[in-house]
């Protein structure tokens, strides 16, 4: 049994799409990771796929492949990623249950492992697909 590390709204997979189609025949996809950085110490990277890693858990909606790299699971999981466009910005977005706090800019976050006692009470089961 497997379970979605996180979910993706349709604005997120209409940006995965067009950023695949816009990269060329060898993209697949995007991968999902978090490196530190920032000044509140972690930041979300996104970047292109064009040869999946068999370790990432793959996340599908409406046709759009995103790849979560493994070392970020925990700090990602319940996490639902959008696409935003304002009149100064546009980018993804994570509503994210693990984080604490954020930088001033928005750039940067602090995150914290997901409870996954919490979550098995919650009846989410968290079974890593092999």
């Amino acid at each position: 049994m497997g379970f979605a590390v996180m979910s993706l709204t349709d604005a997120a997979a209409g940006r995965v799409r067009s950023i695949v189609e816009n990269a060329g025949n060898d993209a697949k996809g995007i991968r999902l990771s978090i490196k530190k950085g920032g000044c509140a110490g972690m930041e979300y990277a996104v970047d292109l796929v064009t040869d999946p890693n068999a370790k990432d858990d793959l996340v599908e909606h409406e046709g759009a492949k995103v790849w979560v790299a493994p070392e970020a699971v925990l700090y990602l999981l319940g996490t639902q990623m959008d696409f935003e466009v304002t009149a100064l910005r546009s980018g993804f977005t994570f509503k994210n249950p693990n984080q604490t706090s954020a930088c001033g800019c928005g750039e940067s976050v602090e995150l914290k492992p997901a409870d996954l006692a919490a979550l098995a009470a919650q009846g989410n089961p968290v079974v890593r697909p092999n």
